[in-house]
């Protein structure tokens, strides 16, 4: 009599296929740059609800997606989480990105003579992911990994300029708009106009909103083909030394770092 029975289960190869599953739903979110409905990753990748909907949950478990609010307040949407950021973070802070990076802005740094950083968009905050320091005495000490507010920030209100109208407004709503100086924008409209006026210039600017005493420009970094907006290139300095209007003649040669940026980028993302 014939043997008809099933073959073994490759356990590892059901192990592997779980996997590279988990890792293409990341890699969906990220080169989307924005949320997801279940069912709109359901359909991209040609997974069944059920089977993504059993993966979503294990990876939120483990901090790598969120669900985010929609306009009404419920979780309806698909995010990468802050377990994700810090695996991009560890990812970029190879010694070869680091190295490329550093050239670029420490060249940046010696034109400007101000400190420049490389930072992204990391959920509700901005993310410095490097940071080439001033050799001027007077100068804020910042990290690779510290988080700064988006509304008040160069980098923040670049990254919120770029938005879809739907994306900043659903963002705008659940941010909390905190007081950090005199200058900073805290009525939701008002913040809205600034960032309408900064969208068409395509830059972000700091007039003493994070910082007293400290002023900022951002521009972006974008992928050559998509204009995606994979992080943002940012001077700060100190108001005793140099002014906003001083800054913003440095967008040009901003601009130029920015493009030689974008290769070391493209492909990795945190938003």
């Amino acid at each position: 009599m014939r043997d008809t029975a099933p073959a073994p289960r490759d356990e590892s190869s059901t192990d592997d296929a779980r996997v590279l599953r988990a890792l293409i739903v990341l890699e969906q979110l990220a080169a989307a740059g924005r949320p997801y409905t279940l069912s709109q990753l359901s359909a991209r990748l040609r997974i069944p609800k059920a089977t993504l909907l059993r993966l979503i949950d294990s990876l939120e478990t483990r901090g790598y997606v969120v669900h985010m609010p929609d306009s009404r307040g419920h979780d309806r949407s698909i995010a990468l989480g802050p377990r994700a950021a810090q695996l991009a973070l560890a990812t970029l802070a190879n010694n070869t990105f680091t190295r490329s990076c550093r050239v670029l802005l420490r060249t940046l740094v010696e034109s400007l003579g101000e400190t420049c950083n490389l930072t992204a968009l990391d959920g509700d905050r901005v993310l410095y992911l490097e940071r080439v320091e001033t050799t001027e005495p007077l100068r804020m000490e910042m990290r690779p990994g510290m988080h700064v507010p988006l509304h008040c920030t160069a980098s923040g209100k670049l990254f919120l300029s770029q938005m879809t109208a739907l994306e900043r407004n659903a963002l705008l709503e659940r941010l909390v708009l905190a007081k950090m100086t005199y200058r900073t924008l805290t009525d939701p409209q008002v913040l809205a106009a600034e960032l309408d006026r900064l969208a068409v210039r395509g830059i972000g600017i700091d007039n003493e909103e994070f910082v007293r005493g400290l002023v900022a420009i951002a521009v972006p970094v974008q992928d050559p083909a998509s204009k995606r907006v994979l992080a943002a290139l940012a001077v700060h300095a100190p108001t005793a030394r140099t002014t906003l209007n001083e800054l913003l003649e440095h967008v040009g040669r901003m601009r130029e770092t920015a493009s030689r940026l974008a290769p070391l980028l493209q492909g990795l993302s945190l938003a």
